[in-house]
């Protein structure tokens, strides 16, 4: 690919467009990056709250509503937002068009309102870019499926996009714009003592979204990782400073690394135990192969020492779905795919987990980890691991209280 100008991909949460106010301030970091020299592609979400209210008036309007109507009614917040930040753009003199999903086109699967992107070809955007156009405003979380209809990419669809047209189009970088102003080493709200990370690993970073920190959604940090795409998480609140924010990379670019980065956590937990399980080949298959197709969210799983020919199965998953995977078990229990003694489920339980890329290299850091919460009287659960982190299941009223100590214990709040 060629072209004149290098590119930047600048995402907007909800929060970052949510009055008309907000859209110019935004617009103001938009038009800087154009003064610097980069043409620019920018990824909104739809103002605050309004995707809700769409989401409101469907289920209102039709309960068992057909889910390509729901796509075509809520991408629609998005688009509204991209035709005022290009407005806004054009009255501060700015080359600006808005875009929708199907305009660029972005390419997606089938699979409404939970659709995944195919591809991002370049042509359209590059070519109106090399007839003088400055910036792009895409709608976010938005595409169109094989058939032709509106897509929606599922919750936090918009960081996916940006990431996805930063690979695309071979982008300097992507900035994620949102109301934080980084990567923390643990939520500052629970933990005053919490430092901002100035560069993070794209694996460290993807532990810690999919253990509970909602900086990023999960999804973008894969496509980032695998694409070798540079992410900077910003807040769009703060003054202009080119030194913000969080850059998360890939591991060569951050020189010396502690063994913990950051201590992330999990409160809407579940520990769930199926009580004397047949302990056969083919046993685990049969436990959780029925759970996925229920669409429960599995995390931990421990199997207990057999005794007997018979064992315990422990796993974890969101409070929400316990329901669902109990009635689950009890179906495969009345099919004769399993056979159990009871189903116990624990609904006070919270996950607290340590990560470091550093950990593979320093040994006792699991020793130290369990020796923090044995001084603290806490109890663990369940314990897994895996090469950067290490995650607990322990009583939900300690917490807060796991996550101040190992946030002390490893001196997160020192840098370097």
């Amino acid at each position: 690919m060629s072209w004149h100008m290098p590119i930047l991909v600048m995402k907007f949460g909800g929060t970052s467009v949510a009055t008309l106010d907000r859209i110019a301030r935004a617009s103001k970091r938009v038009a800087r990056e154009v003064a610097n020299g980069y043409d620019v592609i920018v990824i909104v979400s739809a103002m605050a709250g309004k995707t809700n209210e769409l989401v409101g008036w469907v289920e209102e309007t039709s309960p068992m509503y057909d889910a390509r109507e729901y796509d075509a009614v809520v991408s629609s917040g998005e688009n509204v937002t991209a035709g005022l930040m290009a407005l806004r753009l054009q009255e501060m003199d700015i080359p600006a068009r808005s875009w929708q999903g199907w305009q660029v086109p972005l390419m997606t699967t089938g699979v409404h309102s939970a659709a995944r992107i195919v591809d991002i070809p370049p042509a359209k955007i590059l070519a109106k870019f090399a007839e003088g156009m400055r910036v792009a405003v895409v709608a976010g979380f938005q595409g169109i499926s094989p058939d032709g209809r509106i897509t929606t990419l599922g919750r936090g669809g918009s960081d996916t996009t940006a990431v996805a047209f930063a690979a695309a189009f071979e982008a300097e970088r992507c900035d994620i714009y949102t109301d934080v102003d980084g990567v923390y080493t643990t939520d500052p709200r629970i933990e005053d003592k919490a430092r901002k990370l100035d560069k993070i690993a794209f694996e460290e970073m993807l532990e810690l979204a999919s253990l509970g920190a909602k900086v990023l959604q999960t999804r973008s940090v894969e496509l980032a990782m695998r694409y070798k795409v540079k992410l900077r998480v910003l807040s769009s609140f703060e003054e202009y400073d080119p030194e913000a924010g969080t850059l998360v990379c890939d591991e060569e670019e951050i020189v010396e690394s502690k063994a913990v980065s950051g201590v992330a956590y999990s409160r809407d937990e579940a520990k769930m135990t199926l009580i004397s399980v047949a302990d056969r080949p083919g046993i685990a298959a049969a436990i959780f192969g029925p759970l996925s197709e229920a669409g429960v969210n599995v995390d931990m799983i421990v199997q207990n020492i057999s005794e007997e020919g018979r064992t315990d199965m422990t796993f974890s998953c969101p409070v929400g779905q316990v329901a669902r995977a109990e009635k689950a078990m009890q179906k495969a229990k009345e099919s004769g795919a399993i056979n159990y003694h009871d189903l116990v489920a624990d609904t006070d339980v919270a996950k607290v987990s340590i990560v470091g890329i550093g950990m593979r290299s320093q040994t006792g850091i699991a020793a130290k980890m369990f020796d923090v919460l044995a001084r603290e009287g806490i109890n663990i659960k369940v314990i897994t691991t895996s090469e950067i982190k290490i995650s607990v299941l322990i009583d939900r009223k300690y917490m807060e209280l796991a996550v101040q100590s190992l946030h002390d214990a490893f001196e997160l709040e020192k840098a370097g």
